[in-house]
Parts: structure tokens; sequence; C-alpha cells
């Protein structure tokens, strides 16, 4: 059996928890889209970890970890954090790469720098991570898969070709230094020894796994108003964070995918630029901040101040739908216990017309939250492990925000340990 994790919001709403505690009962976990751009943090008995590439149920001896297709590969950041949780007691992974994913250059992420620097206060907020530069070659088609770099006359003969095209924006648009293609022919000797150990032909893999009823995870980056297509688009990722492309990113049919687990956190928070409509700000913004998370909301690969917000309606059932929901997954619910008020915003006004369906930008920008005040509960929940057992304003919260979005919450975390869980059958499933 597929089932895919993914996000209902801008990314940060604790994919990488629920993507380890379900890796217990899988077999193959499966990374399908995104770069190492952004992280999961998870937190078990080896201790606290970010992954930016690697699976988040990688810490499993039973499992297999795999880099699909659809994944922007950055060979020495992968390679690096596999010798990084080794070095921490983790035991060494079984990770397959397919050899059609292709390859995040050195030049990618100077490109991603030089644009964010030219654009100045109208830039995108990138993580400078080369992802929207690698994007761009991709679908250019002068980008690198994994198995070229085994060719290596068609490899040198390719750079040489790539890099003047490259050398005429270094030259004339950002006034850099231009690239060398011996020196990057090089460098891609050195991706090509550290990846060629894990290289697969991943679409094969999973054929033959599915046919023997293996339980695969596929494991999504970012969520859904990151979509370039779906998304709070120009202010997006560049690869569609959506379940349906766990098919196309990992090279398995779309029929397949059999459960998706949409995870929502129990307030709103975001990195990088974009409208948030139910954004709270100053002292407010500041203790639920400090409150959040683990540790606090900051970006896992940037280390930014989290953008934070009260629970928006709007945007996880916009979310939830695209993602083609059969089971949500609430977050980090344990951090709302300190109010004695809890704002849910539960509608927009646009242009003095109140709304309930998610716009597209213009009009997204434009948007006012409709809040609706719930009572708090006023005390620690972590350490619970029944739904019943959970105060009744909580439960009251719960229950609140899945009528809202009309999906249904059958996972309720409660602090950041993969046994902070609490599993409850929902009225409206």
């Amino acid at each position: 059996m597929v089932k895919a994790v993914v996000g209902a919001n801008w990314g940060d709403e604790g994919k990488g928890k629920i993507t380890d505690m379900l890796a217990k009962e899988a077999d193959i976990i499966v990374r399908f889209q995104g770069g190492a751009n952004a992280g999961h943090t998870i937190v078990n008995s080896y201790g606290k970890f970010a992954l930016h590439t690697l699976p988040s149920g990688v810490f499993y001896n039973h499992t297999t970890s795999i880099i699909g297709n659809g994944v922007a590969l950055n060979i020495p950041a992968l390679f690096g954090e596999i010798q990084s949780i080794m070095g921490q007691g983790v035991p060494q992974p079984k990770v397959l790469v397919s050899d059609r994913a292709q390859i995040v250059m050195p030049y990618h992420i100077l490109f991603d720098q030089y644009e964010e620097e030219r654009l100045g206060g109208k830039s995108f907020g990138s993580t400078k991570s080369g992802i929207a530069p690698f994007y761009s070659d991709k679908y250019a088609k002068i980008g690198f898969q994994v198995h070229e770099l085994l060719e290596e006359d068609t490899l040198k003969e390719k750079l040489k070709r790539v890099c003047e095209t490259k050398n005429v924006l270094l030259e004339h648009l950002y006034h850099k230094p231009l690239l060398n293609p011996e020196e990057l022919f090089h460098t891609l000797q050195e991706y090509r020894d550290m990846i060629r150990p894990y290289i697969c032909d991943v679409s094969a893999f999973l054929d033959r796994a599915i046919k023997d009823g293996k339980n695969i995870l596929l494991e999504g980056q970012l969520g859904t108003l990151k979509d370039p297509d779906h998304g709070i688009y120009p202010m997006v990722t560049s690869s569609s964070t959506l379940a349906a492309y766990g098919a196309v990113g990992a090279g398995i049919p779309p029929y397949e995918i059999r459960q998706i687990i949409t995870v929502c956190k129990a307030y709103s928070s975001a990195v990088g630029a974009g409208a948030v409509v139910s954004e709270i700000f100053g002292e407010e913004a500041d203790e639920l901040r400090r409150r959040g998370g683990d540790g606090g909301e900051y970006g896992v690969t940037t280390g930014r101040p989290r953008r934070m917000g009260w629970f928006d309606c709007v945007a996880s059932k916009y979310g939830c739908r695209l993602q083609g929901t059969t089971d949500v997954a609430f977050t980090v619910l344990d951090v709302l216990g300190y109010l004695d008020e809890i704002p849910v915003c539960v509608g927009y006004e646009i242009d003095g017309e109140a709304t309930t369906d998610f716009p597209t930008t213009g009009r997204l920008e434009r948007a006012k939250p409709v809040l609706e005040i719930l009572p708090g509960w006023k005390e620690d929940i972590r350490g619970i492990r029944t739904y019943e057992d959970l105060p009744q304003n909580c439960r009251d919260y719960i229950e609140f925000v899945e009528k809202q979005i009309g999906y249904p919450i059958t996972m309720v975390s409660n602090g950041p340990g993969r046994e902070d869980i609490i599993y409850r059958k929902s009225a409206i499933s």
C-alpha cells in the first residue's frame, strides 16, 4: 500500500514527525520533490535532527530511504547528511537514489544568490539553495541527471555547451566571475564518487515493491500554498507540493496512492514572502513563536523566525482539497495551552465581501481575516494518549476546526516525540 504525507499550508506543519512515526509500519520511504531548501525536524531516541534531503523515516533499520526522480538533488548535502546522522549514532541507512534524479549544480546556488541580490527589495525570499535556477534548467532541458555522471565524454561536451550560455548571463547581467567547464567537470567527478553506491532504477524498484505488497510512504516537502500551480504564486517553490505529484516524482502509477495524510498545524506559521491572512505581529506573535514547535518557530534550513498567525480554516480547507486528503494530522496542539482565548480565521473579507473560498494571489493580498474566538483550555496536554482525556475545550477546538475544513482529523500531535500522538475516529469520516 502507498501512503503520502503532505502539507496543507505553507510548510513547517510537522510532516517530519508524522512521517517518522508512520515509518515504523513502512518498508520504503520516498522523497518525491523539492530539495535541501526546506527541512524536517525529527525528535526520537537518537536525539534531535534537522533533515533536508533524507526521508524522515531514515532512522528505522528495516526501512529503505529513496530519493526520487522529482527531487532537486544536492549531492554533497545528501552525502553530508548521511555522514552526520551516522555520527550521532544512527546505523548506516539503506539509501537509494534515482538514476533519473537531477543534480543541483554549484552554479545553481550562485545564480539563486545573484538573482535575489539583483532583485533587492522585490526578491522572493529564497533560501538561496539553488532551487529556482535548478528547476528552470530542468524544464529548459539543460539540467544534468544522475546517470549522466557515468558518461564522461558526453558530460564534458554538455558542460562546455551549458557554461557558454551561463557565462553570458554572468558577464552581462550579474557582472560576476565566469564558469570554468574543466573545474565543473572535476567537481562532478567528485559528485559521481559520492553518489555511485546509491544509484538505482527507482521506478523499477518501486514497481517490484508494490507487486510484493510492500508498504510505501511518500514524503512531500512544504505545503499546498507553496505549489507553483495552486499556491500563492509567485511566492511559491518550484516543484509541485501536491500528493498527486508523488506518482510522478517517485515513478509509480497514480492509482497506487491509497491514503493521503495531510498535516495541519493547530495555528499558522510561514517562512518567506506572500500573504498570510491570519498573521499576527508584535508581542502576540513573539509569544507564540517562542512557545511554538520544539524550541521555537524558526526555519529548519534558514533559522529565520517564522511568521505567525491563527489557524486559517479557509487556507487549510483549500490545502486539504487540493491534496486529496483522506486523513488530517493536527500538530503542535499542545503549544496553544497558554491561551485564555484562541482566535480562528473562519473566512476572508475581500473588497467588502465575505468568502470561505481561497482566492488567487491579487485578491488574497487584499483579504482580511474573519475571526471567531474559542475558549482556551489553559493546561498542559502533553503526555495524554487518548482523545477522551483531552480537556473539553481542547476537544471542542479540534472538532470546530474539523467541521470548518470538512476533512477528518484522525491524528492529533501533542508533543515533538514519536509517542506524542493521539489517534481518533472522526465524526465526519
